[in-house]
């Protein structure tokens, strides 16, 4: 597999937080590549590392053991926003802003001008039936629906990989179908690889790769494959 393939590669990846007697390891020696198209649910037991895993593909944390690259994508400064877009589980949506005000910050913060970032937004909030939401507030509107828009938030910069954090985790099942839906969706429609953490045999079987955790540790050393 080319480097220009690779999106991330993790390599004796460990994640300690704290030190000494009150030191908690979340994560180690986890070896793994992900390939560009590639679609990988994350399983296993809260409390197992997936999120420190998700956390560090992402550049949005550092690891204390081994290293995490970007082969395809370059530095981790380059990483967001732009090619990595995250999903997290729980409220994301920045309180003051409207929800299209919202799904266009990473454009703007990519330098995207103000007039084209507002065009990408609504459409994609039309490709997710929420455009009539575009005005409103983070508060105005259902868990489901803000999960929605994050999702729209993430899909609208037309990123390279995608990390979903349980973003079904704190939704009942219908709407936790959206969501799904709409992740692998756009990563379809964008060319994206997909990474979904969760607890959902459903959602997971979704997903034709199955990357398991079980007390910080990778159970094999997967590599992503391609679409």
């Amino acid at each position: 597999m080319s480097a220009e393939e690779i999106l991330v590669r993790c390599a004796g990846v460990g994640r300690t937080y704290g030190s000494g007697a009150a030191a908690t390891v979340a994560l180690q020696d986890a070896n793994c590549e992900l390939a560009a198209g590639a679609r990988v649910a994350l399983v296993g037991p809260s409390g197992s590392g997936k999120s420190t895993l998700l956390h560090l593909m992402a550049g949005l944390d550092t690891p204390t053991e081994g290293t995490v690259t970007w082969p395809a994508m370059g530095a981790r400064a380059a990483l967001r926003p732009g090619p990595v877009a995250v999903v997290f589980q729980g409220p994301s949506l920045m309180a003051p802003l409207s929800v299209q005000e919202n799904v266009t910050l990473p454009l703007v913060l990519e330098g995207v001008d103000a007039g084209e970032a507002d065009d990408r937004a609504r459409a994609m909030l039309e490709r997710l039936d929420l455009l009539e939401l575009a005005d409103k507030l983070p508060e105005e509107i259902s868990g489901g629906q803000a999960q929605r828009a994050s999702v729209a938030r993430a899909l609208c910069g037309a990123p390279r990989l995608i990390l979903a954090d349980e973003p079904t985790g704190q939704l009942d099942h219908a709407n936790g179908g959206h969501v799904i839906e709409s992740l692998l969706e756009g990563a379809r429609s964008a060319g994206a690889a997909l990474v979904v953490s969760t607890h959902d045999p459903e959602i997971s079987a979704r997903l034709p790769e199955r990357w398991e955790m079980a007390e910080g540790r990778l159970l094999a050393e997967p590599v992503g494959a391609l679409s």
